[in-house]
């Protein structure tokens, strides 16, 4: 009775090359293309066309009644009028600090409670404002913020009655209360994505870790931080978009004042759409808000993906 050994049990030519990537023919392609036409064709129909109708209206001079060919008459009016570089001051301060509190805070939350006994309660209580809308936070904020509100009475009942403020008042005071309470909403959904990050990292990574020594911010640092770079992107990357185009909240707070003083740029596209009723330079403040948009996450993905 003869034996085989593993080896001889299955024998293959020693010519047989490795089987590689197969190659697609023409009909793959076409299905492909074919399943990918709804999407792209819905896109086109919800984004493109609507944008470049935005920039072709642009070019006029349109107050609903009539109109009129005026080139890049509006653009320049834009960004030679006095308060386009507050408008981009205002901007620019909602981008740093969307970065700055919300994402800094979420991944703190998020890492400190992740292995607590109760830390689903104390994350249920601090993502819940992310269920509100924009109007319902700056319902609760004016409540909170006006001269008469909550705040002030709380510092006079606590004996600090020269701390009181007119906090939507005066600039740059009311666009930093607003970033504040921004924070208090927009915390959630970075905390929640934060979540995700963590519960992907292998057990088996955080236990050599422990067993080489690492505690505490060096095991964070060295070791959970990294693991978390893809989610944090993604956090970076919605947090820059969100806060370029913030308007809801500023427009119900404040309404971009005193004067214009505390608006961005969503914010002055609103007013001159549909406040002055100038559609031609309000199409002109959108094609530049998108420009702004596309240009900044486009730099940041690239970086990101140089850096990877």
């Amino acid at each position: 009775m003869t034996v085989l050994t593993p080896a001889a049990e299955v024998e293959r030519p020693a010519s047989t090359p490795a089987a590689g990537p197969a190659r697609r023919g023409p009909r793959s392609v076409l299905a492909v293309a074919l399943f990918l036409a709804p999407a792209v064709a819905l896109v086109g129909v919800l984004m493109i066309v609507p944008f470049l109708d935005t920039a072709y209206r642009s070019f006029f001079n349109d107050n609903g009644l009539s109109r009129t060919f005026v080139g890049l008459d509006n653009y320049v009016t834009l960004l030679t009028s006095s308060g386009f570089g507050q408008t981009l001051v205002n901007t620019l301060m909602w981008v740093v600090g969307t970065l700055a509190l919300p994402v800094l805070i979420g991944l703190l939350i998020a890492v400190g409670t992740h292995e607590l006994r109760w830390g689903a309660l104390a994350r249920f209580s601090l993502v819940l404002p992310y269920a509100l809308s924009g109007a319902a936070t700056a319902v609760v904020w004016t409540f909170v913020l006006r001269d008469d509100g909550a705040l002030n009475a709380a510092l006079a009942a606590l004996g600090l009655a020269h701390l009181e403020q007119g906090w939507l008042l005066e600039w740059p005071l009311n666009t930093v209360v607003m970033i504040v309470a921004s924070t208090w909403q927009g915390t959630g959904v970075a905390v929640i994505l934060f979540l995700i990050g963590l519960q992907a990292i292998p057990p088996s990574t955080i236990e050599a870790a422990k067993l080489d020594g690492a505690s505490g911010f060096r095991l964070f640092w060295h070791i959970t931080l990294p693991q978390l770079r893809p989610i944090t992107v993604v956090v970076v990357g919605i947090s820059v978009v969100n806060s370029l185009k913030t308007f809801d909240i500023v427009w119900l707070l404040s309404k971009g004042g005193p004067g214009t003083a505390s608006e961005t740029l969503a914010l002055t596209m609103y007013r001159e759409t549909f406040t002055l009723a100038r559609y031609g330079a309000g199409a002109a403040v959108a094609v530049v808000l998108t420009v702004v948009v596309v240009a900044v996450s486009w730099l940041y993905l690239r970086r990101q993906l140089q850096a990877n």
